[in-house]
């Protein structure tokens, strides 16, 4: 008869058990909430980086919680618009998009990279459908108003961005939905305005609109870098708009970030809960930052 193993010996299972029992509490908290995560930066270029986002969206789902994917693609669009040979232009970091560009992108976004994310999870063994914001009437776009200083004289002038949008509304009926059937939806930015016309919108300001809108318990923003940083380098892990405030004159907050506070911010005054920017580079980042107490990135809330 084999005598029972010795738990002293088994270092590796026993802290596996310990993180199951850690996750406990977390997985009590979530179970029926609704997570929006969005996926971009460039780990969705690494096949590893994709299997490990696709893992944790497909565990999210098995253990009750309702993850909604809202994807990116800028340098994905860019790389087949210059195969094309249709050159880009861009103004305060958005692409100028005219008619031609504009379909180029639809069909990278909505195509190629919603249905390969769509896969991702099948192949997990998850059931996830891809959508844009255009099914069912699910976003509401308006064509983006921008203006710069000229360098000549520094008076602002208007940018014509072309088929660049902003939501004006949006309705979650769908994914909703899709979410009581067992679904995982994954949605591509992109909207019908009320002239007809579709527009590209920023997968940032897109993920935080259904966020608000779903009153999502998290509002996951995966980026290329670990969260907010001081000054020294270091993870801020807790801040509220008056904080965020307080960084922006002193330099702390500069840049790309900016937009991104933003957007968070508005997802949590429109109606999530707490949202948080952490890197989507690291291996499960996601599931560090809900099932562990230390966590993984910035949580921003009211």
């Amino acid at each position: 008869m084999t005598s029972p193993a010795d738990p002293s010996k088994m270092p590796d299972l026993l802290a596996k058990a310990e993180t199951l029992v850690e996750a406990l509490p977390y997985l009590q908290r979530y179970a029926g909430d609704t997570f929006v995560i969005k996926y971009g930066c460039h780990a969705m270029g690494d096949p590893e980086a994709q299997r490990d986002f696709a893992e944790d969206v497909v565990l999210l789902k098995a253990v009750g919680i309702n993850p909604v994917v809202v994807h990116g693609g800028g340098p994905q669009i860019g790389a087949m618009l210059k195969q094309l040979g249709i050159e880009s232009t861009f103004v305060g970091g958005l692409r100028v998009t005219d008619a031609a560009t504009a379909e180029v992108a639809e069909m990278v976004l909505a195509g190629k990279i919603n249905k390969e994310i769509v896969g991702w999870i099948a192949g997990l063994g998850g059931r996830a459908e891809g959508i844009s914001g255009k099914d069912a009437n699910l976003v509401l776009a308006e064509k983006m108003r921008r203006s710069e200083p000229d360098p000549n004289s520094g008076i602002e002038r208007h940018v014509d961005l072309g088929f660049v949008g902003e939501p004006v509304s949006v309705d979650p009926t769908i994914l909703t939905n899709l979410a009581n059937d067992h679904f995982i939806p994954v949605v591509a930015p992109v909207a019908l305005g009320a002239d007809g016309a579709t527009y590209n919108i920023n997968a940032d300001t897109m993920a935080g609109a259904i966020a608000g809108a779903l009153g999502a318990k998290r509002f996951f923003l995966l980026t290329d870098v670990a969260g907010v940083l001081d000054k020294s380098g270091r993870l801020l892990t807790d801040l509220d708009r008056t904080g965020i405030d307080a960084l922006k004159p002193d330099g702390t907050i500069t840049g790309g970030m900016i937009p991104k506070d933003e957007t968070c911010l508005t997802a949590v005054d429109t109606g999530g809960e707490a949202a948080v920017i952490l890197d989507g580079r690291i291996p499960h980042a996601m599931l560090l930052e809900i099932f562990t107490a230390r966590g993984a990135g910035t949580l921003i809330h009211r």
